[in-house]
């Protein structure tokens, strides 16, 4: 292929995937008002259910706005050839190193795609998620959290730019296998030490307090063998009210995570009903798998990327006039992205799987009622959509619907 055809070839996937995820988001608006499940019914008042009609369809409306505004950004950045125009502009700056040049650029990319986001990220947090009571960010912590992010990310682009392009210029033949071998190194080093390394950058983690809820949650641990040293608390009012858990690590830097909105809002049953689930994830080997799959996939991705780089009309496909891997690199995962998403859908029917065997590892290890109620609860409160369009669900969730999964939660014995 020359060049022309591989720039039309980007310009059809980014239109191709917008209009795919514009059709199945259409669809989902139009499941908003359908009748509720039977089993759903008693979780929202009628006020309430109303609010959370409201609260999604202006999500909808702004997703659709910020959707089209992103897609047209990259329409016209890859039509003009702007990706190209950057390197040159690059390049003349800098020393005429690969190395430094390609992370110069990927870092640029970053900013600058963050940056005109930001317009689109204030409305969601102080207007929308304001308006429906969610929100409690300060301003001032939007923005060191910007400072923050910014810096941790640009850390992470050195660390895995600077490998990936040492390996292509000493082994252009090989340099996949050995990146793989670093990239899974990193990913399971990052799984393992994220909660004690990363979060901690953005909020505080406590210790559980001594307590009934510990007692309990300990008791529980000591049932199912499940040595855990420490539950944590993060302080996730800090910024939402929204509620959430999360496990994390492997061996002894396994972490258990629960948000203080989660204690706040939960009896200490349900929130036992929660770890329950958490451990299930863990005892079902959900944790590992989804580790050894993520690292399998990743390699067939860099697979893919050796048989496609170096190749020269590709960076003239953006409009660059020298051949430079950085240009090659982001055009390749604009063209793998139909094979990205299909493997997401893969993974989310995995999920999916992997949330009902952990809801009836809980079911079956702790009780049934505080692990329904939790469920209902965790839903009203953060205004779930009941009533989700099953292609869209299909696609998108890595949970089941509330809605199914009480209905598997009940039929268990």
């Amino acid at each position: 292929m020359d060049y022309s055809e591989i720039k039309f070839l980007l310009l059809v996937i980014v239109t191709i995937s917008f209009l795919f995820e514009l059709i199945s988001g259409l669809l989902n608006f139009n499941s908003f008002d359908k009748p509720l499940p039977e089993n759903v019914k008693n979780i929202y008042s009628k006020d309430e259910y109303s609010k959370s009609q409201s609260y999604k369809k202006i999500n909808f409306k702004f997703e659709l706005i910020s959707s089209i505004y992103g897609f047209l950004i990259i329409f016209l950045v890859l039509y003009y050839g702007l990706l190209g125009q950057l390197d040159s502009y690059l390049r003349n700056i800098t020393f005429e190193n690969e190395i430094s040049l390609s992370i110069l650029f990927f870092l640029s990319i970053f900013l600058i795609s963050d940056i005109i986001k930001i317009p689109f990220q204030l409305y969601k947090t102080f207007i929308i998620e304001e308006n429906f009571g969610f929100n409690t960010m300060k301003i001032s912590t939007f923005l060191i959290d910007k400072i923050k992010s910014y810096i941790i990310s640009s850390f992470f682009i050195v660390i895995l730019i600077t490998p990936l392009l040492l390996f292509i210029i000493l082994y252009p033949d090989s340099f996949w296998i050995y990146f793989w071998l670093f990239i899974s190194a990193f990913l399971i080093f990052a799984n393992m030490f994220y909660t004690s390394l990363i979060v901690p950058l953005f909020n505080k983690l406590e210790v559980l307090k001594d307590g009934e809820l510990k007692q309990k949650m300990d008791n529980f641990s000591r049932k199912v063998n499940f040595p855990l040293s420490n539950i944590f608390v993060i302080n996730g009012s800090l910024r939402s009210k929204k509620a959430n858990a999360f496990f994390s690590g492997f061996g002894k830097n396994k972490k258990i995570v629960l948000y203080d909105t989660l204690i706040k809002n939960h009896t200490v049953d349900e929130l036992v009903a929660v770890l329950a689930h958490e451990i299930g994830h863990y005892k079902l080997n959900h944790i590992k798998t989804n580790m050894a799959i993520s690292v399998i996939t990743t390699g067939f991705m860099l697979f893919i990327l050796s048989n496609f780089i170096f190749n020269s009309q590709v960076s003239y496909a953006l409009g660059g006039n020298v051949s430079f891997r950085h240009l090659e690199i982001f055009a390749f995962f604009i063209i793998y992205s139909p094979v990205s998403s299909l493997i997401s859908i893969l993974m989310n029917i995995k999920s999916r799987k992997n949330e009902y065997e952990a809801d009836e590892y809980a079911v079956k290890n702790f009780n049934k009622k505080p692990m329904l109620d939790a469920l209902k609860r965790l839903s009203k409160d953060n205004l779930t959509n009941l009533t989700p369009h099953p292609l869209y669900e299909f696609l998108n969730y890595s949970h089941p619907s509330i809605s199914k999964r009480l209905y598997s939660i009940e039929k268990i014995k």
